[in-house]
């Protein structure tokens, strides 16, 4: 399923065995429109109003004998062919084991969201970008972080507000209480570069799924297959192999293994079993292992099958 959206209008289409009879895929549009915060065509659109158009047909048939039609769900091949990665880094903490720049990002774009919608800051409209850049020392392929480097953040706004009261706001009620203050050493922070930001959300700009893959993953830390995750059911191992592997790197540093890893794997339509599994640790490997044992291991340990990952 895909999604597309300019002023006045949602489209969906794609192809899925579930029909209108059982989903009202319009209401769907409607209410996640709604969710997001677009209630009126002076926000960017109107979530009652708008036009939804939908195009949604069945699976092709051909499609649905090699992946999982009269299999068991252990032998569920792989609905596509393509490379998958997933990321794991201790540079921060022992739990999230993600890029820091890019988890900051998200929780400042977090932190705008839940403020909007609580009308702490009521002025905020949904359309929003943030980006952080960390300055790091490496050591050996481990990152550690030093500082928060740049802040920039883009967001749409009410048009009575002015520039100074939208930076000193977001200065203090979204970067100050997520950005931890030693981190905020000479830092530069950019806030709505562009001037005023009152147009946003589809008046503004086109949407459509798979436009910000990177944004979705690690924020240009790691390698990616070029496939979205959006709209994509389990066999579809774009979206659901791309998760476990997330899972086994993350494994691979939360046991120790290593400091940092990128765990890439290959599939071919209809198969069950990948084609390849790769690992690249960045020179983080401990106990004397080699990238080689370490692939070894995962491929002893974690069952890549769309059937086990579902």
């Amino acid at each position: 399923m895909e999604t597309a959206t300019k002023t006045g209008m949602v489209v969906l289409l794609g192809e899925t065995n579930v029909t209108k009879e059982q989903v009202n895929f319009e209401q769907i549009a409607r209410d996640v429109c709604r969710q997001v915060g677009y209630t009126g065509e002076d926000i960017g659109l109107d979530c009652a109003n708008c036009q939804v158009i939908t195009n949604i047909q069945a699976q092709d048939e051909n499609i649905a004998n090699s992946v999982h039609q009269n299999k068991e769900e252990s032998e569920f091949g792989a609905g596509d062919q393509g490379l998958m990665f997933g990321y794991a880094t201790n540079e921060w903490d022992e739990e999230t084991l993600h890029p820091y720049s890019h988890y900051l990002a998200n929780k400042l774009g977090e932190e705008m969201a839940i403020k909007r919608k609580n009308g702490t800051i009521p002025w905020l409209r949904p359309d929003c970008k943030t980006q952080v850049i960390v300055e790091y020392k490496n050591i050996g392929g481990k990152l550690v972080p030093l500082r928060v480097y740049n802040i920039l953040i883009s967001t749409q706004h009410d048009p009575s507000v002015d520039n100074e009261t939208i930076r000193q706001t977001l200065l203090e009620q979204v970067i100050e209480p997520v950005i931890p203050e030693h981190m905020l050493r000479e830092t530069y922070v950019v806030i709505n570069p562009s001037g005023k930001f009152d147009v946003g959300g589809p008046a503004a700009d086109a949407g459509l799924t798979g436009r910000k893959i990177i944004v979705d993953t690690y924020g240009g830390w790691a390698a990616h297959g070029g496939g979205a995750f959006s709209g994509k059911d389990p066999t579809k191992v774009d979206r659901s192999a791309a998760y476990y592997a997330r899972y086994v790197a993350k494994s691979l540093v939360a046991g120790g293994v290593c400091d940092r890893a990128l765990v890439q794997v290959s599939y071919a339509i209809g198969l069950a079993d990948p084609l390849s599994i790769h690992v690249d640790t960045y020179g983080t490997t401990k106990n004397g292992r080699t990238e080689a044992e370490i692939v070894r291991i995962v491929r002893k340990n974690f069952n890549f099958r769309p059937g086990n990952i579902i």
